[in-house]
């Protein structure tokens, strides 16, 4: 055969395979994200709509510098949280309602539903929940209720309007909030478990306490000095302590477990954020993501999360409310509850 007839021949098979289609095409512009969308890593931030988490990879960032979650990064939260249910869509006939962190275990543990319940506190064994009612025109009282039995124990008897009960880290007190319809003064009131010897911390008046890790110091908003801010204080009304300067704080507020930081939440309507700050007031700064109108926080048992109440889904509905967990550091966020009416007050134990 003609050398050259043999050399066009070569070349033409050459040409041929260069030009072969290939077994791995290119993905379409697109593609990339709708992996990204429907391929979701556990322990990514959460999408608020849904609460399931999103993948924590940005497709359009360089593989060198993508973050994957590490494994502590990744674990479940902890507990169950409590928290004033407003099923019938009225404040008049609010109950108490519970649910694990991990959103699974849905209860409602009240069953009045002709009466107010609300400010629920879980008990630091986990067993119990104490709360506030309404008895009768001017009178709440506090009541305590077990989880698993649904028995309730009645722990006050006509002190006045009290709410915000807690349980001290030892079991043996309650702190909570009572004002009397003749002063029309918020007193701050410690009182053995079982009720007895009811008694207010001297010269201070304030709401929504919350007991120190250590049980040392109680935590509560007051408007002694004009603006509402946080104060610390012993329970024998020692070392009383301003700690907070924010503009519009509310209450509500919560010690980390270690009792480094402190949680709040400030703002005008509608548009208040989540805070965290060091125990003693510094550095304080929104952990909340924008845009929620959040409030009310809650630090997790093991000092990892955060609980609130939120309206990122159903902004500006009164009924819109639902109950949102996030990291302490402000990532992570995922909504528990997914209802119609208002889920509030959440309080986080063991």
């Amino acid at each position: 055969m003609n050398k050259r007839l043999l050399f066009f021949i070569g070349a033409l098979i050459f040409i041929l395979a260069c030009n072969a289609p290939s077994g791995s095409p290119t993905a379409p512009s697109g593609l990339l994200a709708t992996l990204a969308a429907s391929t979701p890593l556990q322990g990514g931030p959460a999408d608020p709509a849904s609460g399931t988490p999103t993948s924590a990879f940005n497709f359009a960032t360089p593989a060198s510098t993508l973050v994957v979650p590490t494994s502590s990064q990744t674990n479940q939260p902890p507990g169950k949280i409590a928290f004033t249910c407003q099923i019938y869509k009225v404040q008049a006939s609010n109950q108490i309602c519970i649910i694990n962190a991990d959103g699974s275990g849905f209860r409602r543990l009240t069953t009045d539903g002709a009466r107010q319940h609300y400010y629920p506190s879980v008990s630091p064994d986990g067993q119990s929940v104490v709360y506030a009612a309404f008895r009768e025109a001017n009178v709440y009282e506090i009541y305590e209720i077990n989880i698993a039995s649904g028995e309730v124990k009645q722990l006050t008897n006509r002190l006045g309007i009290v709410n915000g009960p807690e349980i001290s880290p030892d079991g043996g007190s309650i702190v909570f909030k009572n004002t009397t319809v003749n002063s029309n003064r918020n007193l701050i009131l410690l009182m053995d478990r079982n009720g007895d010897n009811a008694s207010n911390i001297p010269g201070i008046t304030g709401w929504d306490p919350t007991w120190s890790p250590d049980g040392k110091y109680i935590l509560f908003a007051s408007d002694m000095d004009g603006t509402v801010q946080l104060y610390t204080i012993r329970k024998n009304g020692n070392e009383l302590r301003k700690v907070s300067n924010l503009p519009a704080i509310r209450g509500r507020s919560d010690w980390s477990i270690d009792g480094q930081y402190i949680v709040t939440y400030s703002g005008e309507p509608w548009n208040r954020e989540v805070y965290i700050m060091n125990a003693d007031g510094s550095n304080a700064r929104v952990l909340s993501p924008p845009g929620g109108n959040s409030q009310g926080p809650s630090v997790s048992p093991d000092g990892q999360w955060v609980a609130f109440t939120s309206y990122f889904d159903h902004y500006g509905d009164d009924h819109g409310c639902e109950i949102y967990i996030m990291r302490i550091d402000g990532t992570d966020l995922r909504r528990l509850t997914d209802n119609d009416y208002c889920d509030y007050q959440p309080r986080w134990g063991p």
